[in-house]
């Protein structure tokens, strides 16, 4: 069947009139301008923390305005591509024309989706928790594999990453694991990502090879800000601080650097192991307490909402996805009815498709109600 590129091409512009003006380029060229001052101040060198989150920012600010006005710039020369085809009549570069049309309706529906990223905390970094469910070793194993499955995820784009925290479990894999993405709109993807987690296969712990089901929960929450308002009480705090350690038990430092952080009132734990100093790992800890209240405090209020409105809908993140390697191979995501058929791309990172369905999906849930 022919393609109508001349609809399809009618179609992208639509689709990027409103990624423009959802992405505001003016208010991007002008944060552009103010980083590149503040970068060429030699002064700025003075503090590296400061330099770094100055730089990184411009960075980063630069490939969000080339990221629109490059595509821009692609349907452009596609629009070329297919006028120079079909006034020569030349096949092959018409075939070159519709690989490059695929392309560019991927990368234009990922774009779209960020301009459905509009929640309070959308634009936020992210922290992500797995920990293992029910299941036993295999929970713990295929914690381990979501574990990998997210990082992979953030490399492919270029996202950087730190794990915060690990907990491993005694046979194999981890009991938890926390990791932040610190790239803007992270949270805003990611949090289509929490819930219940269901895996399905031959169990590789069982000698009998007998068919196991197994569970992981993921949390994702933002990271906050100075701006944020959470004080959190000095006596609603109990600090506790052990030595780290990898897997097995075996120890990894010769001090007492790692701090297990509890929130009294709430009995929320935060675990943090993986900086150098104990005082690191506090900081890190009190930062991740207070964005899981933070979290908590909207959680609450959307709650009392929603019961004076009479709405006694089930959390939308619960069992909210499976992954089935026996006795057939499948990924569906139970929200948006969104599936593949190759669980080891899944594994692998190649999640975007499972991300993008789940944005959409949340946007119409939000409309309907």
């Amino acid at each position: 069947m022919a393609i109508d590129f001349a609809n399809e091409i009618r179609d992208l512009r639509t689709t990027m009139a409103s990624v423009r003006e959802v992405s505001d380029l003016d208010r991007l060229r002008e944060t552009i301008s103010d980083l590149e001052t503040q970068a060429s101040d030699p002064a700025l060198w003075e503090d590296q923390e400061r330099a770094q989150q100055v730089t990184s920012g411009l960075s980063r600010t630069k490939a969000e305005l080339e990221r629109v006005t490059g595509m821009e710039a692609r349907i452009d020369d596609l629009e070329v591509l297919v006028e120079m085809g079909e006034e020569e009549h030349d096949q092959a570069t018409l075939d070159e024309a519709a690989r490059e049309l695929a392309t560019i309706r991927k990368a234009v529906g990922e774009l779209e989706v960020r301009t459905l990223l509009s929640g309070e905390y959308d634009e936020r970094a992210a922290v992500v928790t797995i920990r293992a469910g029910a299941g036993g070793v295999d929970a713990a194993d295929f914690a381990e594999m979501l574990l990998r499955m997210y990082l992979r995820w953030a490399e492919r784009h270029g996202y950087p990453t730190k794990v915060m925290d690990t907990s491993y479990a005694e046979e194999a894999g981890l009991k938890s694991a926390t990791f932040e993405v610190n790239v803007p709109y992270a949270y805003g993807n990611l949090s289509v990502e929490g819930g219940t987690h269901r895996l399905v296969r031959i169990s590789p712990f069982d000698n009998q090879g007998r068919r196991q089901t197994s569970f992981a929960a993921v949390e994702v929450i933002p990271l906050i800000e100075q701006t944020d308002s959470i004080e959190i009480p000095e006596n609603e705090i109990k600090v506790d601080v052990f030595r780290s350690s990898g897997p097995g038990g075996q120890s990894v430092n010769t001090t007492d650097s790692a701090v297990r952080m509890t929130h009294i009132p709430t009995g929320i734990v935060v675990s943090m192991q993986n900086e150098k100093s104990q005082i690191q790992n506090r900081a890190a800890a009190l930062r991740v307490l207070q964005s899981r209240l933070l979290i908590q405090r909207r959680a609450e209020e959307a709650a009392e909402r929603k019961e004076l409105a009479g709405d006694v809908k089930a959390s939308w993140g619960d069992q909210m996805r499976s992954y089935v390697l026996q006795p057939y191979q499948m990924v569906k995501d139970l929200r948006t009815e969104h599936e593949v058929g190759n669980p080891d791309k899944v594994f692998d990172g190649d999640i975007d498709e499972f991300i993008e369905a789940g944005v959409r999906w949340r946007r119409n849930q939000e409309r309907e109600s």
